[in-house]
């Protein structure tokens, strides 16, 4: 299959992604506020994200059952549906509790679109692709958040929510043009497990030889920065800044550097080897955070902030997608999308935990500590997963990859799925 196609198609699954989620999470709030919603019932409306969270339940029977181009044509082109159906809407506001049932569909649609992806990508890309294919991931979901929660806002601002939700169908649908013409590889087992074995699938991959250890040093590895970078928000509020203010670095100038750093990790990932960009990637994550922490301690201002939210959209989108190469190494290919899928829960878990520290640490000791300690915290995690997997922790199928240089891969061939 030519890469230039595996671009194409994985960058339109990851935006399709991100466009739902950008818009719920960022234009939406707008829209409620408008209709005279408090913040905390705004708030609740993040309960309305659990299918992310727990989507690990029903990755099995997406990857034992049917094809994956069937369940991504059925699923882009039910959210093609739904956005349509919504820009029939008349009113808005009388149909409120429609939009909150939208959001609950349209997350546990893109969910579901997100095993699948995954799934597909831990088996379309080689060994020397995947540093590039989680580039794009990282890349193609953050621009479909921009242009969900911007232009789609921008859109609702000045003709209506009706050509919003239309305009919304229209970019889906686009998304979806790929795989129309996708062919997928022979399943390495094409046998299927009983349907009884598939409702609690995910639990024999849970306790597969080095999964366990696995997850929590992944885990660990992202506690740090995820502690400090959850309460970036309140921190520019609580310095000074004005909501212009924020929203221009963080929106503007972070999204920006997550798409620099989405492409810097992909090609680190690419070109230095796992092992060599998962440790300078991590190493300058925890750096990043170190700006914030002489800005809560001093007295830096606006510019220094800004520069701090830069350095850590740009090196922690490095981090990312370092990390996501790593943890596509480690999914089995005939369990692609379960073990992706479990992995990637376990650090939407691990990132509430953080943040719910983060801010119990922050109101007892101020900013300045929090961040000193997220420092800190990153680092070592950082340094103890490179140690555990150089000491052989981890599933086995990491090893292979793990020290090699992707450049000496460059004129050999992709090793076989699952080596």
């Amino acid at each position: 299959m030519p890469l230039a196609y595996k671009i194409w198609l994985l960058t339109s699954l990851y935006l399709a992604q991100g466009l739902p989620y950008g818009f719920f999470t960022q234009a939406l709030p707008v829209l409620l506020r408008e209709q005279g919603f408090s913040l905390t019932a705004i708030s609740a409306t993040t309960l309305l994200f659990a299918p992310w969270a727990l989507k690990f339940a029903w990755a099995p029977l997406l990857d034992h059952t049917g094809s994956r181009r069937r369940w991504l044509l059925a699923l882009q082109l039910g959210a093609v549906a739904g956005a349509a159906a919504l820009g029939l809407v008349v009113d808005l506001g009388a149909a409120l509790w429609l939009l909150l049932l939208s959001l609950f569909a349209f997350n546990l649609v893109s969910a579901t679109q997100d095993i699948v992806t995954d799934g597909l990508a831990v088996n379309l890309l080689s060994a020397r692709e995947r540093g590039l294919g989680n580039g794009i991931q990282v890349g193609g979901y953050r621009l479909g958040m921009i242009l969900g929660g911007g232009l789609l806002l921008w859109v609702f601002a000045q003709s209506g929510w009706q050509l919003m939700f239309l305009g919304m169908a229209v970019l889906l649908a686009m998304t979806a043009l790929p795989v129309f013409v996708l062919r997928e590889p022979a399943p390495a087992s094409p046998a299927s497990p009983p349907p009884r074995a598939l409702v609690l699938g995910w639990w024999p991959r849970l306790r597969q030889p080095g999964i366990p250890a696995f997850i929590g040093l992944i885990c660990l590895y992202k506690f740090g920065d995820s502690m400090g970078a959850s309460l970036v928000g309140p921190f520019m509020h609580d310095s000074g800044l004005s909501k212009a203010q924020i929203a221009l670095i963080k929106g503007t100038f972070g999204s920006a550097a997550t798409l620099a750093g989405a492409a810097a990790g992909g090609w680190m990932a690419w070109r230095l080897g796992r092992r060599s960009a998962l440790l300078s990637c991590g190493l300058l994550q925890a750096a990043s955070l170190v700006l914030y922490a002489v800005a809560a301690l001093g007295d830096g201002g606006p510019p220094l902030i800004a520069a701090a939210c830069i350095a850590e959209h740009l090196l922690g989108g490095m981090a990312v997608v370092a990390l996501f190469t790593l943890m596509m190494d480690a999914s089995d290919p005939q369990h692609a999308g379960t073990d992706y899928t479990l992995l990637s829960c376990a650090l939407v878990l691990i990132h509430g935990a953080a943040a719910f520290t983060g801010a119990l640490l922050a109101d007892a000791a101020g900013y300045g500590a929090l961040f000193v300690v997220s420092v800190v915290v990153a680092t070592a995690g950082c340094l103890v997963l490179v140690g555990a997997i150089d000491r052989g922790a981890g599933p086995a199928r990491l090893r292979e990859l793990w020290t090699r240089r992707i450049t000496s891969e460059l004129h050999a061939p992709a090793p076989a799925p699952g080596a």
